[in-house]
């Protein structure tokens, strides 16, 4: 008979335990940070100051970044860094991390998007511009952040800009491309509205992805048209940052600000930051 895994023994063990046991059990520390629950402490979720090296902060080795590695264009850095995640088979670097801000009271809110495309303006995500959250932030205050973080090789981007649509036919050109249950979707997803569960939260879903799968059903892929709530954002940045992780947290941090219009070495400012 196999021993029970490990995992499997410490969850039998969380489950015959008071709740209060249970927290203490599941908390990732080692029985010497354990504080009183009475006391004014924080606890760290990854914590340093304990004799056990395998409770330290990763340390990052795998690269560095000078001046001189830099090419003088943002986009074209990017491009190079992109290329180079890819064929350190980074997982899905397009995985980028959107934030944006709702006007007047400035909440801040961040979600997980891939990035479709780099042209020669800025950085293109699709979306549903209409009923979601970040559509709800960039009505009002049409700026935005992404963050990549490509763990393999030990690097960050960060992209700041101001935020434009793009037209229906460039809309349309990348809708075409996608799978068919794809476009589906999109039209049947009142993205971030919410699905109660007195009307059967996700049957209101699948309802309304049947009657867009019917409204559609005589037609090509390449004939369903994108939705008018639907589309492409492209951040037009005015700030790029590449961050290189070195050791004892003294990475290589370099910041291209925009400083003109169109191309050449002159368009951007570069400069390097603290970490």
């Amino acid at each position: 008979m196999r021993a029970p895994s490990p995992l499997l023994s410490q969850l039998s063990r969380m489950t015959s335990s008071t709740p209060k046991e249970r927290h203490i059990r599941t908390l990732p520390f080692p029985p010497t940070l354990l504080r009183s629950p009475n006391a004014l402490t924080k606890s760290p979720v990854t914590p340093t100051d304990s004799t056990d090296a395998s409770f330290r902060a990763q340390q990052y080795q795998k690269g560095t970044l000078s001046r001189s590695q830099l090419l003088p264009s943002a986009f074209a850095q990017f491009a190079a860094w992109f290329a180079a995640a890819q064929a350190s088979h980074v997982h899905q670097p397009e995985t980028v991390c959107l934030s944006t801000a709702a006007l007047p009271s400035g909440a801040v809110s961040s979600r997980f998007v891939y990035l479709k495309e780099l042209d020669a303006k800025g950085f293109v995500i699709y979306s549903n511009w209409a009923t979601s959250r970040k559509a709800s932030d960039v009505r009002s205050n049409p700026v935005a952040s992404l963050a990549f973080w490509w763990h393999e090789v030990e690097r960050q981007v960060r992209v700041e800009g101001a935020v434009e649509r793009l037209s229906r036919e460039e809309s349309q050109a990348y809708y075409d491309l996608r799978a068919r249950g794809s476009k589906i979707g999109a039209w049947a997803s009142e993205q971030s509205s919410v699905l109660r569960e007195e009307d059967g939260e996700r049957e209101v879903l699948e309802k309304r992805v049947k009657e867009v799968e019917g409204r559609f059903a005589g037609m090509e892929d390449g004939e369903i048209p994108v939705p008018e709530f639907w589309g492409g954002i492209r951040v037009v940045p005015t700030v790029v940052e590449f961050w290189q992780g070195r050791e004892s947290r003294l990475h290589d941090r370099f910041r291209y600000t925009k400083v003109g219009e169109g191309k050449g070495e002159g368009e951007w400012m570069i400069e390097r930051l603290s970490p």
